[in-house]
């Protein structure tokens, strides 16, 4: 993988508007180490740096093509994932490929097919094309979201970038936060709005959305969405074809020209991943790696929502597969110290220490391997999670995995957050999101709630768990890929009956069975458990300790924004309750303001009305 940024200004690129692009990129350095690169013309500037994944010696950007007499120059981050069909399809068109690397690919698709090139592209990407000739930027990012492509407009320029960081390196982009802003960061994080900014004037391409800029301005619209269809496949059938998607979205990203693992929880998710990429390795004679993640000295407790720790279905899931497997501890030190480094990763406060321990987990990995595997968007795509079969939670006109929607905002003076202003506003752009789902006119009850459940759960959930997994690891240089997030499963998926999905009453019993001879008994029967959390007592005295130091402070942001009384209560041991998610509980409340502290002193954030 690797950042891309840019600035657009028509006739107006000089050299020093070209180095601020350089200075820009710089500040994503971590995301692409191998090496950069830049290019200018008097109408663009790119910055690119490269994590080489594919053909490392030939693939470096930006990138000029030329096909017939124009000219076009790219700046990509992803990973093509249909590269031979695509190879095959440029061939017939005269197309001479040069190197083994997915840019160029990309970049020919578009010179041959134009924007149409998006619906043959399988993978996750964000990039920006210069059509020289028509003199036109098209932008564009992949179905479901999995690459990050942010743009503001500065003094009436186009600026765009992988990460907030690079465009608040722009002296024309201040980090300012408005209500709606507020509201977000207080209510929702880490989830966000998809078409709501944080930051006043940065703004993120939606998932499944492409973008032209030229002298006649801006024009953006989506290319990929979720289409309710008649769905009349059998439960064989049915079976047997998502066992052919998944199986086919495993295997093409197993491919790779360094080093690559699978993270493996033990869990339905990742053991399915695992052990197709495992039989892929074993026909080309090589052995799988893999990774289970566990922390210090963590008093676990069984709990609704993490029913039974993970270790030893990892290592029972790694002898049937017969992978190269390690368990990575965390120690309690290294996930409180690295929430500040997450909280940067990330350009916003997360999810306190399963975002810390994930950055240090995926800096441990990156010893031995440059890519990884994982699990992620299949509870999102399959319906793993409560809300797709409790009716009461899509019931509250407020996102689902919302547990208390005033724990967090109730900590601030009322002043400054305006709860209730807050809570009457997010309803409402719940409701919209609910009332906007494609659905068809025959759907039963369960299977309108499985449709709404799926568009909130991939278009907010997921957004979240995506955006933590691509910072986290690219903050060490780590390529993570998701086999789920393939648009053909999701855009099947969402036609899957119900009754196929939650056969018996068991969440996501459709992908258990159609990947049920791969994997052990014991994990094919196994309840849902989300990535695990420190239940150590050790870390939640150095969270406490850590905000209590913060708050003494003479100018800590967060003392001048939060009740002391209510904040002084949760420190001394308030109610633990679960408020987001399965897994932020009082500890992760307690380094959440930690990091919106961090956050707020060093981004020099302004709140604003």
């Amino acid at each position: 993988m690797c950042s891309i940024c840019g600035l657009f200004a028509p006739r107006r690129i000089t050299p020093e508007r070209a180095g601020l692009v350089c200075r820009m990129g710089e500040t994503m350095r971590a995301r692409g180490p191998d090496k950069s690169g830049s290019y200018s013309d008097s109408d663009v500037a790119f910055h690119h740096n490269r994590l080489a994944v594919m053909d490392p010696a030939r693939g470096d950007q930006p990138m000029t093509v030329r096909y017939g007499r124009r000219a076009y120059t790219v700046v990509y981050n992803g990973e093509l994932y249909n590269g031979g069909e695509l190879r095959r399809e440029l061939a017939k068109y005269g197309v001479r490929l040069k190197t083994r690397c997915d840019t160029e690919l990309l970049v020919y698709a578009y010179a041959v097919w134009g924007e149409d090139c998006l619906s043959r592209l399988n993978g996750i990407f964000a990039f920006a094309v210069w059509d020289r000739a028509e003199e036109k930027l098209f932008c564009a990012r992949d179905p479901l979201g999995v690459k990050p492509f942010f743009y503001a407009l500065p003094e009436g320029d186009f600026c765009f970038a992988s990460e907030v960081k690079a465009l608040l390196a722009h002296p024309g982009i201040k980090a300012r936060i408005g209500q709606t802003g507020l509201w977000q960061l207080l209510f929702l994080t880490p989830v966000t709005l998809r078409s709501v900014p944080v930051f006043e004037g940065i703004f993120e391409l939606e998932p499944g959305a492409r973008l032209s800029v030229s002298a006649m301005g801006i024009e953006k619209r989506r290319y990929f969405s979720l289409r309710a269809e008649p769905f009349s496949e059998g439960r064989a059938e049915c079976v047997a074809h998502t066992r052919e998607l998944v199986s086919d979205a495993i295997r093409r990203q197993t491919e790779s020209d360094v080093p690559l693992a699978c993270f493996l929880s033990g869990g339905l998710d990742s053991t399915v991943v695992s052990a197709v990429a495992a039989r892929a390795f074993s026909e080309r004679g090589e052995t799988l790696s893999t990774y289970s993640f566990e922390y210090e000295d963590n008093e676990y407790a069984p709990t609704l929502f993490q029913p039974n720790r993970d270790d030893g279905y990892a290592l029972l899931a790694a002898r049937a597969i017969g992978s190269d497997h390690t368990v990575l501890v965390a120690p309690n030190a290294a996930v409180a110290d690295l929430l500040g480094e997450a909280t940067f990763a990330r350009d916003l406060p997360g999810q306190a220490d399963i975002d810390s321990s994930l950055l240090y987990f995926c800096r441990e990995v990156r010893r031995r391997h440059v890519v990884a595997m994982s699990g992620e968007c299949a509870d999102e795509i399959f319906g793993g999670y409560p809300w797709f079969y409790r009716p009461e939670m899509l019931e509250r006109d407020f996102f689902p995995w919302i547990h208390d929607p005033l724990a967090r905002v109730g900590l601030f003076r009322r002043e400054f957050a305006r709860p209730d202003e807050g809570l009457s506003y997010l309803s409402e752009r719940y409701r919209e999101v609910v009332s906007s789902v494609d659905a068809l006119e025959g759907d039963t009850p369960e299977m309108k709630r499985s449709r709404i459940a799926s568009v909130l759960s991939q278009s907010y959930f997921m957004q979240s768990l995506l955006e933590r997994k691509d910072r986290m690891s690219m903050a060490c240089g780590l390529e993570v890929r998701v086999p789920f997030s393939d648009a053909r499963i999701a855009s099947y998926l969402y036609n899957v009956p119900w009754e196929y999905k939650f056969e018996n009453g068991v969440e996501k019993a459709l992908l258990r069975e159609a990947m049920r001879d791969l994997i052990p008994e014991e994990i094919y029967r196994r309840k849902k458990s989300p990535y695990p959390k420190t239940h150590s007592k050790e870390y939640e005295r150095a969270v406490v300790s850590l905000l209590r130091r913060r708050l003494a402070r003479p100018h800590s942001p967060l003392a001048a924004l939060a009740d002391p009384e209510k904040v002084a209560s949760l420190l001394d041991g308030g109610e633990d309750v679960t408020w987001f998610g399965q897994l932020m509980a009082r500890p992760q409340l307690v380094a959440w303001l930690c990091q919106f502290d961090l956050f707020c002193e060093k981004y020099g954030v302004e709140f604003v009305d």
